[in-house]
C-alpha cells in the first residue's frame, strides 16, 4: 500500500481554495464548474449550438474526431433550444454581460451583423482571405460581412425550394413550374380532378417564416425591401406580390385558408402524407420524404420556385454560421475549431449523415455526395440564385415590423398597398433612429 503524505499547509490551502471556487461555479451554472482547472493544459471549449435534427450519434463523432486530432483541447456541447428567437433571446442577454461562458457559437444567418456591429464576435477575416472566398457560395459570405470584414464562417446552408409530386404531375402531363401562373394552372387542374389534394402549401403564419417566403414573392416579381440603406418596399412589383399571395388563397383557391397559421413542419407533414401538389419548403425535407415507410418516396421532385414572367427565382438564403465569442478566454482553439468544422471533409461527413448543406460550392461536385443525394445538383442552381434577408444590424426590428403587415393582408385586414406604405414608413424611422444614435 502507498503511504499518504501529508498535506503541509500551503498545499492544503490551495486545495480549498480551488473547491471553493468549483462549489461557486457550481451554484452559478452547470456549464462554470467544469471549465479549465488550474494545472491542467487541456482547454476546454464549450460550443452552444441548437438541436441536432436527427442522429446526434454522427455529430458528436466528428467533434470526437476534431478531439483526436487535437488531444490538448475538448468540446464540450451545450445545446439551446430550437427555436432561433429564443437562442437569439439567449445570446443577447449573455453577449451583453460579456460573458465567456462559451467560446464557439452557431449564428442565424441574419444575426452577424447584428452582433458583429455589438462589438460581441471576434473578427475572423484572417480566416477566410479573399482568395479562399471563392470556395462559398456568395449569398451566406454577404451575410458574415459587416462592413467589409468577416465575423463568421458559412457552415451550412439552406434556401427555399420547391417540392411537388413528379407522379402527379406526370400523370396529368404537367411539368416542374417555371412561372407562377404555371403553378397555378397545373395545381388547379390536378385538385378539380383530386378533390381530397391541397394544390399549394407554403408557411403564412406571423413569425420569421412569413418574412422568407413573401421575399421570395416580392424578389420573383423584381420588387425587393432595401437597397443599401434606402427603404424601397412600397412599391408596384411588391404589391402585385403580395396581391398574387392572397390571390392563391382567396381567388385561385389552390392554397388552403390555414396557411396563415402554418409553419414548416405543418406543411411538410401533410405533403409526406400525399396530401398536396406543390409544396414550398427548406430542402431538408428532402430526407424525411425518402425514408422507407413514406407514402411519398421516389414520388417527390425538387425544382427552384417559380418566378413572374420576365422576372427570376429567388429563395429567401437560410443556414447557420460559426463565430467565436469576442469574450472568449480561448480565441485561438475556437478558430481551430471553427477551420475544422467548416473544412470541406467536415461538411461532406455531415452532410452524408444529417443532412446539412455544404456552403463549400466543390461539394455539389463530389461523387460521394452526388450519388447519395442525387438532388444536390440541383440544389446548386438554388443556392447560387439564394438571396440573404436584409443584410443590417437592424434586421430584427425590421423583421417585427414587416411580420405584421404581411399578415395583415394574409388576414384580409389591410390591403397590400396599406401594409406596404406602413411597413415604408415604419422601417425608414427605425433605420433614421438607429443610424443617428
Amino acid at each position: 500500500m502507498i503511504p499518504v503524505q501529508p498535506l503541509c499547509s500551503q498545499m492544503r490551502r490551495d486545495l480549498v481554495q480551488v473547491l471553493a471556487l468549483c462549489i461557486a461555479a457550481c451554484l452559478l451554472g452547470p456549464q462554470a464548474c467544469t471549465r479549465d482547472v488550474p494545472g491542467d493544459k487541456t482547454t476546454t471549449l464549450v460550443f452552444k449550438h441548437g438541436k441536432i435534427a436527427g442522429d446526434p450519434g454522427p455529430f458528436r463523432e466528428v467533434i470526437l474526431q476534431f478531439e483526436r486530432e487535437n488531444p490538448g483541447i475538448r468540446i464540450r456541447e451545450e445545446v439551446l433550444p430550437a427555436a432561433t428567437d429564443e437562442q437569439h433571446q439567449f445570446y443577447v442577454i449573455n453577449l451583453e454581460g460579456q460573458t465567456n461562458d462559451f467560446d464557439v457559437f452557431a449564428l442565424d444567418v441574419i444575426w452577424v451583423p447584428e452582433f458583429a456591429r455589438a462589438g460581441w464576435l471576434k473578427d475572423l477575416t484572417h480566416l477566410l482571405p479573399a482568395q479562399s472566398r471563392e470556395a462559398f457560395f456568395a449569398a451566406p459570405l454577404e451575410a458574415v460581412t459587416h462592413t467589409g470584414r468577416v465575423y463568421a464562417i458559412p457552415w451550412y446552408i439552406d434556401a427555399g425550394v420547391l417540392y411537388y409530386r413528379k407522379d402527379l404531375l406526370e400523370q396529368y402531363g404537367f411539368g416542374p413550374p417555371k412561372h407562377w401562373h404555371d403553378l397555378v394552372h397545373s395545381a388547379s387542374v390536378i385538385i378539380s380532378s383530386e378533390p381530397e389534394l391541397y394544390g399549394f402549401l407554403w408557411q403564412g403564419k406571423q413569425y420569421e417564416g412569413l418574412i422568407c417566403d413573401v421575399l421570395e414573392y416580392l424578389w420573383s416579381h423584381g420588387g425587393d425591401v432595401l437597397q443599401g440603406n434606402r427603404v424601397v418596399i412600397d412599391s408596384a412589383e411588391n404589391r402585385r406580390a403580395l396581391s398574387f399571395m392572397k390571390d392563391l388563397i382567396d381567388t385561385y383557391r389552390v392554397t388552403p385558408a390555414f396557411v396563415t397559421t402554418a409553419t414548416e413542419e405543418p406543411t411538410r407533414h401533410i405533403f409526406g402524407k400525399g396530401g398536396a401538389v406543390f409544396m414550398r419548403n427548406w430542402p431538408y425535407a428532402w430526407n424525411l420524404f425518402q425514408r422507407d415507410g413514406s407514402a411519398v418516396k421516389d414520388k417527390v421532385g425538387l425544382s427552384p420556385l417559380p418566378a413572374a414572367p420576365g422576372h427570376r427565382s429567388a429563395s429567401t438564403l437560410g443556414g447557420w454560421q460559426l463565430g467565436v465569442n469576442r469574450f472568449s478566454r480561448h480565441p485561438r482553439e475556437a478558430e481551430r475549431f471553427i477551420v475544422y468544422m467548416t473544412s470541406y471533409e467536415t461538411q461532406k461527413l455531415l452532410s452524408l449523415t444529417i443532412g446539412y448543406k455544404p456552403t463549400r460550392k466543390a461539394l455539389y461536385r463530389d461523387e460521394d455526395l452526388l450519388a447519395a443525394q442525387p438532388f444536390m445538383a440541383e440544389l446548386y442552381g438554388v443556392f447560387e440564385r439564394a438571396r440573404p434577408r436584409p443584410v443590417t444590424p437592424y434586421y430584427m426590428m425590421l423583421s417585427q415590423v414587416l411580420q405584421p403587415e404581411f399578415s395583415a393582408v394574409l388576414a384580409g385586414i389591410k390591403d397590400p398597398g396599406e401594409a406596404l406604405r406602413a411597413a415604408q414608413k415604419q422601417m425608414e424611422f427605425i433605420l433614421k433612429i438607429e443610424e443617428s444614435g
